[in-house]
């Protein structure tokens, strides 16, 4: 899934819950070079909260550890958003896929991955038990068409 970046930037902060909020309106910043519509900065912003909260909640369960969201532009119209934490990792890729899976309790819905699939383009999930999980997601925007001078 990798191509050659024209952009990019890395945000590292602790697993705190309030640094979602934070990651969620600065991907929409990002993103807005790439001229989004409404929909696409929604389905975006959208994504990446249920990644970056899956590994707070999920990845670090007990603890506060690292996440890192990598946002690149890759060509004119595609955005590539890479979410990482070092947290205890997932034993059954697919089956944590599954919509309603989770291992949240109760309060969770189990549709983290449901949602980023349905809002992305592409979603790929790499993980180990006990090392962390790597979400790398991608989203082709519509082209726009420029203004004639």
């Amino acid at each position: 899934m990798r191509t050659k970046a024209t952009n990019e930037v890395t945000l590292t902060f602790p697993s705190l819950s309030r640094n979602e909020s934070f990651v969620r309106s600065a991907t929409a910043c990002f993103a807005a070079q790439l001229d989004p519509t409404l929909n696409e900065l929604e389905d975006i912003k959208t994504a990446v909260s249920e990644a970056v909260t899956n590994a707070i909640v999920h990845g670090y369960p007990d603890s506060i550890g690292q996440v890192t969201v990598k946002l690149r532009v890759c060509g004119e119209n595609q955005m590539e958003v890479v979410v990482k934490d070092h947290g205890r990792g997932i034993p059954d890729v697919d089956r944590a896929r599954q919509p309603m899976f989770t291992t949240g309790g109760e309060e969770r819905s189990g549709m983290g991955f449901t949602i980023m699939e349905s809002f992305m383009d592409k979603v790929a999930v790499r993980s180990a038990v006990g090392r962390g999980t790597t979400v790398v997601m991608r989203k082709r925007l519509a082209p726009r068409l420029k203004a004639v001078k």
